[in-house]
């Protein structure tokens, strides 16, 4: 059996609330290093086909699934399944940096439906 292809991207992408960077990406997954600027959220979204495993490496997180708020902390995890409405904010003074594992058969940045969004990016990616 031939391993998957993977590639490793490393390109960083800015964003109005921080930046993401793709560290790794394969068939069923992707790898990126999220950093969120203090007072910064992403979006009120969800995606159709992925799911998504944040992990904490600096800062506390304030994370949205559903209807449940709850704060993570460095060295803790939290995980939003598909089509689940979610959102991600740093609710301290210091960069909030988290790693995602995305899962999924498609993982395009166009799988994003947006709902809220503090910089009027609602709709589609």
């Amino acid at each position: 059996m031939e391993a998957p292809e993977i590639s490793t991207i490393a390109a960083t992408t800015i964003r109005p609330w921080g930046s993401f960077t793709v560290l790794e990406e394969a068939p069923g997954y992707k790898i990126k290093r999220i950093e969120v600027k203090p007072g910064h959220r992403l979006s009120l979204q969800m995606h159709h086909h992925r799911s998504e495993h944040w992990i904490v490496v600096s800062g506390t997180a304030r994370v949205t699934c559903n209807e449940r708020i709850e704060l993570v902390h460095s060295n803790q995890s939290t995980y939003v399944p598909p089509c689940a409405s979610h959102r991600l904010e740093n609710p301290g003074v210091i960069p909030l940096v988290i790693i995602e594992v995305q899962n999924g058969q498609y993982l395009g940045e166009d799988d994003i439906v947006r709902f809220e969004d503090d910089y009027k990016r609602v709709g589609q990616a």
